[in-house]
Formats: structure tokens, C-alpha cells, sequence
């Protein structure tokens, strides 16, 4: 990958890149993956090194999951609150990697940790966005029954992006799961009420109304191939994207 992000043309200026859980431990078991860790932090680092300010919202699935804790008889407060550590966890994961590899980071958490991170100051945020460092939201909105897809969602519009960059383990948004189906087509657009109608999963419907009340577009995609969060913010046709201007769902061309 390019060190300083020479010849990229970005389209979006702020966007917010959403990252579950499960995106740092690939083959770990439901551990950290290093090696993983530094592979979104190369990726991360050449789109920042090409102006765009980036913020992030993390998961913690691969640590701690409260809702399936809950199942268990568990309070599901105590259940969530315990699954926001986590994302601080990965967070600081995240942001050890990227200062190693020489881009400034700020972790900006909903829960006081005053040791390990900021607290989240949305001023603040918008603050080290415009002075080059990634931003990465962890603890989710700081209450329980919320989880990180209504906080990428609050986060973005509150910082101003322009977009959510919804990454995950395939290459956008199918009718079914493509694991389990190889014919499954995939998306190349969504309208939000397409999202919604068809039940797919591209991020919670309490997420996804927010996005669709404000017209923010999410653009779902695979972390994993190299150079793919470069090609989202250059405008590239990888994915699917939801929102925008379609009122119709297109299969992508084979």
C-alpha cells in the first residue's frame, strides 16, 4: 500500500467506518488477531494520509456479546454495559496499532475511563478530525439496549459524515446469506425501505431509520480485500451502497 496516500481522489471528506468485533479476530478464536489489527490499520492509515478524516465505531462481539449473556439469565443492563469494555478493548487495540504504524489516534469513549481514553465531547471530536487524527468511538452511546450500529449512526451524523462505511466478512449486501446459498444475489443499491422490507442485515432497523430520517448513505463492503476502503472512498462501484437516490433494488450485474 502507498505510505502517503499519493494519487487517491477521495469523494468524501469525513466518513465513519464501522467495524464489528468479529473484524479483529478473523482465525483468533474470538481473541485479537494482531496481524488483522495491523491490516485495517494499513488501510485505515493510506485513506487519513489522503485527507479523509476518519472516525470509527467499534464492536466487541468477538470478546463479549451481552445480548446472548442476557439469554443466559443475566441482567441485560449489567449484560451491555459489560459488552461496551469490550469495545474499548478492541478500541485500544485498534489505536495501538495505527500510532505504531505513525497515525495520530484519539479513543473517545461513552463511558468515563479518564486513564485510557477521553471521554466523548463531540466538539472535541470534530476537533481532531480536522487536525489529521483518527478518531475511534468505543462504548458504544453509554447506555444499555443500544448497540454499535445506532452508534455509528449517531456518531456519523453527529460529526458530520458523509457516509458510513459498513465493513464485513463479504462483498455487500445479498437476499440471503451467500454462505449458505451460493446463488444469492448481491445488491449493487438499496433504498432504505428495500433494507427494511426485506429484513436484510445491514445494520438495525433502529440504526437504519436514523440513517433514512437524515439521508445518510451506508455503503456495506469487504474489509478484508486490500485497498477496499481506498476504493469506497474513491468513488469505486464495490459493494452495495443503501440510500442515495434509488427507489429500487438492484441485483448487481454477474
Amino acid at each position: 500500500m502507498s505510505d502517503n496516500g499519493a494519487g487517491l481522489s477521495p469523494v468524501y471528506r469525513r466518513i465513519l467506518l464501522k467495524l464489528s468485533g468479529e473484524a479483529f479476530a478473523r482465525n483468533a478464536g474470538g481473541a485479537i488477531d494482531t496481524d488483522t489489527v495491523y491490516l485495517i490499520a494499513d488501510q485505515i492509515k493510506e485513506v487519513a494520509k489522503a485527507g479523509v478524516q476518519v472516525a470509527c465505531v467499534v464492536g466487541g462481539g468477538n470478546i463479549w456479546r451481552g445480548k446472548a449473556a442476557a439469554h443466559e439469565n443475566m441482567d441485560r443492563s449489567t449484560a451491555d454495559y459489560m459488552g461496551m469494555l469490550a469495545t474499548v478493548i478492541n478500541a485500544l487495540a485498534l489505536q495501538d496499532a495505527l500510532e505504531d504504524i505513525g497515525v495520530q489516534t484519539r479513543v473517545q469513549t461513552a463511558i468515563s475511563m479518564h486513564q485510557v481514553a477521553e471521554p466523548y465531547i463531540r466538539r472535541r471530536a470534530i476537533r481532531h478530525l480536522e487536525k489529521g487524527r483518527v478518531v475511534i468511538f468505543a462504548a458504544g452511546t453509554g447506555n444499555p439496549y443500544f448497540t454499535t450500529d445506532t452508534t455509528a449512526a449517531l456518531r456519523a451524523l453527529e460529526i458530520g459524515a458523509e457516509a458510513i462505511l459498513k465493513a464485513t466478512q463479504v462483498d455487500g449486501v445479498y437476499e440471503a446469506d451467500p454462505k449458505k446459498d451460493p446463488k444469492a444475489k448481491r445488491f449493487d443499491r438499496l433504498d432504505y425501505l428495500d433494507v427494511l422490507k426485506r429484513g436484510l442485515e445491514v445494520l438495525d432497523n433502529t440504526a437504519l431509520t436514523l440513517c433514512m430520517d437524515n439521508r445518510l448513505p451506508i455503503i456495506v463492503f469487504e474489509l478484508m480485500r486490500e485497498g477496499n476502503i481506498k476504493r469506497v472512498i474513491c468513488g469505486e462501484p464495490i459493494g452495495t451502497i443503501v440510500g442515495g437516490t434509488s427507489k429500487d433494488a438492484t441485483p448487481a450485474v454477474p
